[in-house]
């Protein structure tokens, strides 16, 4: 297969608003290391911490590429040494460590997955970033159980409608928060049994609701501030709180009291720096066990907006307007996408 030496790119002009994102039309093609594969992009998935390396807040670990873009699904284009398992031409979607936003992506090989049987490359390019993090989160980390409660706040985010589905599927009683009674209907036809206005309704009161009081086992939270104490106050004995991002603050108050009383756990993890072994093993149980879910269609990611690459400006400003549900995603070769 045939490799350019150029390819288009989304870059940087400084840290800032979606402004300072614009095309390279001739970056160069990323050179492989061993253990990795060259992926042809056909689409690109839109996520929050692209928005926050674009602010100058979220760098790439060492050795990183600097371009935004964390997930992506297209094709084997070339093998790097030491690459078993691949073919040219191969179906794949991919957690990458940066450079989503270009015609060509490198991948550590071990972070690649099969393009699910009955998914377009548009959909699968919506998969890595979120399976990855509700995997590690709420199930290796959280260690959700079939019959527990589970609280995911932001139901109708890429994480949140992700979230919801693994969570249901798994056998767990799901609650969620969103922000309008549209995101509300949406998330519980999605699976979550409880939704919650969070504008309108006090999640701590709907949460020991539902549970009689008892409150739910497991949260999953990407609000920080002052949503810390108010999940503490969400848990039931022996709960876990689980911390994946902080838009409101990281600097909460917390009642040690009751954290003691209670016996809660509070962790939290981010995804992007973790080893390459780390995250691999994640991929492992993602092939066991999220992808049949996704070839059977009992769990399918969530689609809200596709933007051309060039429009990458307005994918970014839709999803800083918070009014999507699922994924935006960027069509990057969008004749095969």
């Amino acid at each position: 297969m045939a490799v350019p030496k150029s390819m288009r790119q989304v870059i940087m002009s400084g840290y800032g608003g979606p402004e300072v994102l614009g095309i390279a039309p001739a970056a160069p093609v990323p050179e492989l290391r061993a253990g990795e594969l060259l992926i042809k992009v056909q689409a690109a998935g839109v996520n929050r911490p692209d928005l926050a390396q674009r602010l100058g807040n979220y760098p790439p670990p060492p050795g990183a590429s600097p371009i935004l873009g964390l997930e992506v699904a297209g094709t084997v284009a070339a093998l790097g040494a030491d690459v078993a398992g691949w073919e040219l031409g191969a179906s794949v979607c991919a957690l990458v460590p940066g450079g989503g936003y270009s015609e060509y992506a490198a991948a550590p090989a071990v972070h690649c997955l099969p393009i699910p049987r009955g998914l377009t490359a548009v959909q699968a390019a919506a998969v890595p970033e979120t399976a990855f993090t509700v995997w590690a989160n709420v199930f290796d980390r959280g260690g959700l159980k079939a019959g527990e409660y589970f609280l995911v706040h932001g139901g109708t985010s890429g994480i949140g409608t992700m979230a919801i589905q693994l969570a249901a599927a798994a056998g767990a009683h799901v609650l969620t928060t969103a922000g309008s009674a549209e995101k509300c209907a949406f998330c519980r036809s999605i699976g979550a049994e409880v939704a919650i206005e969070y504008r309108t309704e006090d999640f701590v009161a709907a949460a020991l609701k539902a549970t009689d009081g008892k409150g739910v086992n497991l949260i999953l939270d990407m609000v920080g501030g002052s949503y810390v104490e108010r999940n503490l106050k969400s848990l039931a004995l022996d709960g876990r709180l689980v911390q994946i991002a902080m838009i409101t603050g990281n600097r909460p108050e917390v009642d040690l009291g009751r954290l003691m009383r209670n016996r809660l756990t509070i962790t939290g993890s981010t995804l992007r720096p973790r080893t390459i072994a780390e995250k691999a093993a994640i991929a492992v149980a993602l092939r066991e066990h999220v992808w049949p879910l996704l070839e059977s269609g009992r769990v399918r990611p969530i689609i809200y907006k596709t933007f051309a690459l060039q429009d990458v400006q307005e994918a970014h400003r839709e999803l800083e307007r918070g009014q999507h549900i699922g994924k935006i995603v960027l069509l990057v070769d969008p004749q095969s996408a």
